[in-house]
């Protein structure tokens, strides 16, 4: 008899076991495991900064971040199976927390070592694409557009398209929850992510690549290590935190899990 796939009741409940696991992670563990999904993430934004370098020069830009969002996917599925911890992705413990299973103390101890581990990780592929030339000619030109129209965006912007990414992202992961097989979740991982990458909505942990990315390129006065958290990374991450934590744990939790009086 073939496995079906759990139902939504049965996907934000397992949700919550899997943030308590996270939150118990020694802190070796989480900056590691959080450098890996860095590195996979920051993959999965340079696939895409390569192949979209191509198609953006000719009209059809929607083709071209159709397709920039198919690969981008990459980083996400690397994340769920190879095993890792994206900072994200995590806002999802918030219904851990909500469930009374785990303290804001524990949710916030692993939120901040995992998002500085992703940090580390994008900057080391980024520092890795740079120096193996791998940022030059085209592929350089792109990459430097793509970190110049993300500072270019106001701190407004950024906010809102953060927290349109991460609502996406957290349903990205309770959708490759819901499946036992790998297929189901590969799936469910790529089309919402295909759709907020096409939709030029706003990831904190993607940025954490192409923003230094720009940096190293060194061709923009408006690309420096100040603009890149004021204008983009702070705003991004408040917006990542809403968009994952609240539009999708604490609204799921609300749902399906909180218990209510007849």
């Amino acid at each position: 008899m073939a496995e079906r796939c759990k139902s939504p009741p049965e996907v934000y409940q397992s949700l919550i076991e899997i943030g308590v696991n996270k939150v118990n992670l020694p802190v070796v563990k989480l900056l590691l495991l959080g450098i890996m999904a860095g590195i996979f993430i920051g993959i999965g934004s340079a696939l895409f900064t390569v192949v979209t370098q191509g198609i953006m020069k000719g009209t059809d830009v929607g083709y071209a971040t159709l397709v920039g969002g198919i690969v981008f996917s990459v980083g996400l599925m690397l994340v769920v199976f190879a095993g890792s911890e994206l900072f994200t992705g995590n806002n999802l413990i918030f219904i851990s927390t909500l469930a009374r299973k785990t303290t804001i103390k524990g949710l916030l101890r692993n939120w901040i070592f995992v998002y500085i581990g992703n940090f580390i990780g994008s900057l080391i592929l980024a520092f890795l694409m740079y120096h193996g030339g791998l940022l030059s000619g085209a592929v350089g030109e792109r990459a430097l557009a793509i970190a110049s129209f993300k500072v270019s965006l106001t701190f407004t912007q950024v906010l809102i398209r953060g927290v349109l990414a991460n609502f996406l992202v957290c349903l990205a992961i309770a959708l490759a929850s819901a499946d036992v097989h790998e297929i189901g979740k590969i799936f469910g991982i790529l089309f919402p992510i295909m759709a907020f990458v096409a939709l030029g909505y706003e990831h904190s942990v993607a940025n954490m690549y192409f923003l230094p990315a720009g940096i190293m390129l060194g061709k923009s006065a408006l690309l420096n290590w100040g603009t890149i958290f004021t204008k983009n990374l702070i705003p991004a991450t408040i917006g990542n935190i809403i968009g994952g934590s609240i539009l999708v744990g604490a609204v799921y939790w609300f749902i399906y899990l909180k218990k209510t009086k007849r």
